[in-house]
């Protein structure tokens, strides 16, 4: 049991003193184990949050990613780190309050991921949802025990105490989501329930002063006061200010970028997203003719793709563009190749290489910058938390050769899709650059499942040309988060003018997200489909077959590979 010794979240002299000049060295850590000579440098990234901060302690739950997106749309900063993570590391972000995130393991198990006694003994407010809920009751003297009957989906939740600033502007009632089997059996000394449901008589717990449980998930849409709950937790329980917009974001960024490069050379992986083109004209806004943007045709592109890239950019960014057809060079890598983890890997080193290359007839390059986001990283690292699993890696992440020539300078590293779109906005880009839909640095390797071939890469050219086409014209391109053609590396039989077909299963993958930590399948009006599927079929030699993919991330990816 950790001994609280707490006083008010809000009496200043009893908060762990914080300084500036601590090294941010958490997010050096988390660049170590990704690989590179020289980690990257992310205190550009988070310059605001020495201000203040919300920290997310990381057990391991699928949404603990939203949690931190949750916190960013109240305008606080928010970082998501593990569990385990010692004071010293997360002295420097000044921070205002902790979230226990939820997790699978269940707190009486064996070697449980526990809270440090530093969040007890800080005087700092916690919110513990659901698993983070039961360590919050195991350390502070209550008892957690496997409920007898498991708690999946929706509830109602009734407020028994409705003068908790947790719950103000809440109905007496509202739905909440629920994913637990534990229960908790006794409170801990001085906790009381304010809230219940049918099945959970501690849906919320509270201590008085500024400890919380929640047993459901704030964060998910399926909560509708969700986000409520989380913004009167940052602002009346945390006493956050909000100050954390994306118009400082880009302020001191292009300061911080200034004070990183010097008087040094940047060269940018640009591939014509929304990512890298707001890193491009970040980093351009910030030290001019310093930085050379490099585009390369890797021969995974869609149809007419590295043509349409380069002529929005030297039409809108006026920088300096190098383009490199590098065609042949990636392909010859691919062959063979079948595994979609040595597919990227293959595809991440040879992208380093070829920079590297062209850094050397540029002439002195100190520094690559690419457009690598916050996702990216949870999602490529083994775990940011030892409670989390790998997903896959990522080619500007993961993919990363072990040594490098060139210092990585990534400024977006710790912000979600939606921040960067805003962050577009703010430095002026068109729209077509802000909104466009996400594409895998992989490119169409990813796309073609099996094998990478010249053949098959133009067949699924063809008919992702086509999906594009279609779903432009139902005016539904900015509806969706995604929207892809794959090429299976299924033949099936078919019949087309009286003669027999054996031709190839295409995939049509649409889905509409936030943030792409979680995302739903599309429902496209039947009469698009048949669209998509009759052109397809006709105008595509090879494909005699398309089926819809109707998978949810989770349990699926939103790539096949």
């Amino acid at each position: 049991m950790v001994k609280k010794g707490r006083k008010s979240p809000q009496d200043e002299s009893h908060r762990i003193s914080t300084t500036d000049d601590i090294e941010v060295s958490t997010y050096l850590e988390i660049a170590k184990e990704i690989g590179g000579e020289q980690p990257t440098v992310t205190e550009e990234a988070v310059s605001g949050a020495k201000r203040e901060a919300i920290i997310v302690l990381d057990f391991g739950s699928q949404y603990n990613l939203l949690i931190a997106r949750r916190v960013r749309e109240s305008q606080v900063y928010c970082e998501l780190l593990p569990h385990d993570t010692p004071w010293e590391k997360i002295a420097p972000l000044n921070p205002r309050g902790f979230i226990l995130s939820g997790g699978p393991a269940s707190v009486y198990a064996q070697n449980a991921p526990l809270a440090p006694s530093y969040v007890y003994e800080s005087g700092l407010p916690v919110l513990g949802i659901c698993y983070g809920m039961q360590v919050i009751t195991k350390q502070l003297g209550g008892q957690v025990k496997p409920g007898t009957k498991r708690e999946y989906g929706h509830a109602v939740m009734h407020i028994s105490q409705v003068d908790s600033p947790l719950f103000a502007g809440l109905p007496e009632s509202t739905p909440v989501w629920m994913s637990h089997g534990d229960k908790i059996d006794e409170l801990p000394p001085d906790f009381v329930s304010l809230a219940y449901t049918e099945n959970s008589p501690n849906a919320v717990i509270g201590d008085g002063k500024g400890i919380f449980g929640l047993q459901f998930h704030p964060e998910v849409v399926h909560t509708p006061e969700g986000k409520t709950i989380l913004k009167n937790f940052i602002y009346r329980v945390c006493g956050c200010q909000g100050n954390w917009t994306i118009g400082n974001f880009v302020n001191e960024s292009i300061q911080r970028i200034r004070e990183q490069v010097g008087d040094g050379s940047v060269i940018n992986a640009l591939s014509g997203g929304v990512d890298s083109s707001v890193v491009a004209t970040l980093i351009h806004r910030a030290i001019g003719d310093q930085l050379t943007c490099i585009f390369v045709n890797n021969g995974l592109l869609r149809r007419e793709e590295a043509d349409r890239t380069l002529k929005v950019f030297k039409n809108n960014l006026g920088m300096n563009i190098v383009y490199k057809d590098a065609t042949d060079r990636f392909l010859d890598r691919l062959k063979g190749v079948v595994d979609p983890e040595e597919k990227r890997k293959i595809i991440g080193e040879e992208f380093i290489r070829v920079f590297e290359e062209e850094a050397k007839r540029i002439g002195k390059v100190d520094f690559l910058a690419q457009g690598t986001l916050y996702p990216d990283v949870i999602e490529s690292v083994s775990s940011v938390s030892t409670a989390s699993a790998k997903i896959k890696s990522h080619h500007n992440v993961g993919g990363l050769p072990a040594k490098m020539v060139l210092t990585l300078l990534e400024p977006l590293r710790y912000l979600f899709k939606d921040e960067v779109r805003l962050v577009g906005k703010e430095l002026g880009l068109p729209e077509e650059m802000v909104w466009r839909q996400p594409f895998p640095g992989p490119g169409l390797a990813i796309r073609c499942i099996g094998e990478v071939t010249r053949e098959k890469l133009e067949i699924l050219r063809s008919a992702d040309f086509i999906l594009m086409n279609e779903i432009k014209k139902a005016k539904m391109y900015n509806q969706l988060w995604q929207s892809f053609c794959v090429l299976t590396d299924v033949r099936s039989v078919g019949v087309m003018g009286d003669y027999r077909t054996y031709g190839y299963l295409a995939a049509v993958r649409a889905v509409t997200s936030d943030d792409a930590m979680t995302a739903d399948w599309a429902r496209l009006p039947y009469d698009l489909l048949a669209r998509i599927s009759n052109r397809i079929v006709n105008e595509v030699d090879g494909v005699n077959r398309v089926v819809y993919d109707i998978t949810s991330k989770p349990p699926s990816t939103i790539e096949w590979e």
